[in-house]
């Protein structure tokens, strides 16, 4: 097991290092996270709290804050809002490796639903939302065709040139990112970008008794 293997190499690279090892969906089962021994660090790295709709996203944050003692910090990766172009161009490659990777949610509910999907009927499509500032990934249907998902009894029909969503990306601006912690009782300490501005590393901390998760720091 890919979890089993890297535990038992981190224990070995780091001596005295304690690995607890969880495998599971962070937003169902963060509960089974052991107590903290000594101070904390929660890392959630890469885009991937940019996955979740605005609400969802206040929520998840609020579990994790609930994680953090007065001395313990969250660390934060976020993609930042930047020129659609480079954005749209990020999420359609020319090589067709996110078109593919889009796709393949069809192929999961073949294989988990005994569904009738064929990835060939449908062609990638990758957008920017300046209203939510977010990039949208969507499916389109290339004919019109009726597809069934047996394990639902379901079918699902498609005109040509019809859409569904799959993803959503969220992309941050520091103003966003920061009311974001705050609603989640959060204060943000630190915020690092690359030269170029497109990425944010953060580090936040539980806001103290009385205050309004103003950051204290940048």
């Amino acid at each position: 097991m890919v979890l089993d293997g890297a535990a038992a190499e981190l224990i070995e690279e780091y001596p005295g290092l304690q690995v607890h090892g969880v495998i599971g969906d962070f937003e169902r089962h963060l509960d089974r996270i052991p107590e903290a021994v000594g101070t904390r660090v929660v890392a959630f790295l890469g885009g991937t709290i940019g996955n979740f709709p605005p609400g969802s996203r206040r929520r998840f944050l609020r579990e994790l804050a609930a994680l953090l003692g007065p001395e313990d910090h969250l660390l934060m990766g976020t993609d930042l809002v930047k020129d659609p172009r480079v954005l749209e161009a990020a999420y359609d490659d020319t090589q067709g490796i996110t078109a593919e990777f889009n796709r393949n949610v069809l192929r999961v509910l073949n294989r988990e639903l005994d569904a009738e999907f064929d990835p060939d009927d449908f062609d990638h499509v990758a957008l920017f939302d300046p209203q939510h500032e977010w990039i949208e990934m969507r499916l389109r249907a290339r004919r019109e065709h009726t597809a069934m998902v047996r394990a639902l009894e379901l079918p699902v029909h498609f005109d040509a040139g019809e859409e569904m969503r799959t993803e959503i990306s969220a992309k941050f601006t520091r103003a966003r990112l920061q009311g974001d912690l705050a609603a989640a009782g959060l204060e943000l300490g630190c915020w690092l970008t690359d030269p170029e501005g497109l990425f944010a590393l953060t580090l936040s901390r539980p806001s103290a008794p009385g205050q309004n998760g103003v950051p204290g720091g940048a």
